[in-house]
């Protein structure tokens, strides 16, 4: 188990360019199952839980060409399905929650798909019965083993009208990939409509595939009898940018985020922007300047100011622990409302340790009380519970006093690429042990 040795307090500078989106390549990378032509996809982040995807798929008999560290060819044309109710599988894909996207193009294409337990974070329930409930609305049928394996049989898949209980991304992603092959019309209604799953209809759009409504939460799929192949790049991933604005605005640093994507972030600068965050938009980049300070807005009617998470375009709830973090050096106060996810705020111990004054008030909510650098946050020796909760401790290390070590950062690593070399490219004092 490896650990970053923090020495905080530094200005950073520089220019930082933002990796391709986690969430959407597990969406896209599953989508190779959909057809036995090649794919290509480029802008990949080389981090653990898409390289650990990328392993699946090859265990499965996908042939994979690899030509740069971000570009890959899939070819699925001898798929062992097998594979996918073995104990191997089940091992593996139970320490990534993204291996239930290969559900939907296994049930379009092969008409049967195996579902293991989800792994991934300890961030709260993450259920599954979006996904099998809409597969169940297709047609298909499925019983649950004691081998630890939904079991999924599509044999009369056919075009249905659904209306989600809840926008899941994953849930839209799998259902419409699944719909993709199904004979006749399916629509969905209260679809996700983040840009990943923009992203996939715009890709299986171009293999053949037949959908209409992207963009917005009533998606209309028109099943074809076959996809062929395609080429795709990843947008820049949204919740880096927003990380990186974040520590600008933490450690009082000059930094450009080259190729941010900004058509595609949606109200994530303008949520920054409520904390004080200066920015400039150049092109595609964005500026963010050294600022000594910054100072959180109230609502109009002077009440504090509350953040929370929606689905999109509302704000991604995997920028809530950033922007928590990022309120600690502000001056004023922010309610930090995270409703998705009961255990994602349980981090702020390690902050209030650090100096913070963050009040839990369940673990839905916490009001941060802005510190105005009156005084700086203490290092300490602590743990990265998740992905994003790993980052905001990361960044409160990097504008805090002394030495700070965070163990877990296999945590971080599932999510963020060479974090450590490129922020050390900005002048951190960071270091892998």
């Amino acid at each position: 188990m490896h650990s970053f040795e923090v020495r905080g307090g530094k200005k950073l500078q520089g220019e930082i360019i933002p990796q391709g989106a986690k969430n959407e390549a597990l969406q896209i990378i599953s989508a190779v199952l959909l057809t036995p032509e090649e794919v290509t996809i480029n802008n990949i982040p080389d981090i653990i839980d898409v390289n650990l995807l990328i392993e699946l798929l090859g265990e499965m008999n996908v042939t994979i060409n690899r030509s740069s560290r971000h570009t890959c060819t899939f070819k699925a044309d001898n798929v062992n399905i097998d594979y996918l109710h073995s104990e191997a599988f089940k091992k593996k894909s139970g320490k990534l929650r993204g291996s239930v996207m290969f559900a939907g193009p296994m049930l379009a294409r092969f008409k049967k798909a195996f579902i293991p337990k989800p792994g991934g974070d300890k961030i709260g329930r993450r259920r599954l019965d979006t996904h099998i409930i809409g597969f169940e609305k297709l047609g298909a049928t499925y019983t649950y083993h004691d081998d630890g394996f939904f079991h999924l049989e599509g044999n009369k898949m056919k075009g249905t009208s659904l209306l989600l209980d809840e926008p899941s991304v994953t849930g839209t992603a799998n259902i419409v990939m699944a719909a993709s092959m199904a004979s006749g019309v399916t629509t969905i209604y209260n679809a996700a409509c983040e840009p990943y799953i923009q992203q996939l209809c715009n890709m299986i759009t171009r293999m053949g595939g037949k959908i209409s409504g992207i963009g917005s939460n009533l998606l209309i799929i028109e099943g074809v009898d076959y996809l062929g192949g395609t080429s795709h790049t990843m947008l820049p991933d949204m919740i880096e940018v927003g990380s990186f604005i974040g520590l600008a605005a933490m450690t009082q640093s000059d930094i450009t985020i080259k190729g941010a994507g900004i058509n595609h972030l949606g109200i994530i600068p303008e949520k920054f922007q409520q904390l004080g965050i200066q920015m400039n938009f150049n092109g595609d980049d964005i500026h963010i300047p050294a600022q000594e300070s910054y100072e959180i807005q109230t609502f109009l009617d002077g009440s504090v100011m509350t953040i929370y998470d929606h689905p999109w375009p509302g704000f991604t709830p995997d920028l809530l622990s950033i922007v928590l973090v990022t309120a600690i050096q502000a001056k004023g106060s922010i309610l930090i409302h995270q409703k998705m996810f009961e255990s994602r705020l349980f981090f702020v111990d390690k902050l209030i340790d650090m100096g913070a004054r963050i009040v839990l008030c369940d673990p839905h909510r916490a009001v941060v009380i802005g510190l105005e650098r009156e005084q700086m946050l203490r290092g300490i020796t602590m743990s990265s519970p998740d992905i994003r909760a790993g980052v905001a401790l990361l960044i409160a290390a990097l504008s805090a006093e002394g030495k700070s070590i965070i163990q877990n950062i296999e945590q971080i690593d599932r999510g963020y690429q060479d974090i450590d070399g490129r922020l050390k490219q900005l002048g951190a004092d960071i270091k892998r042990i």
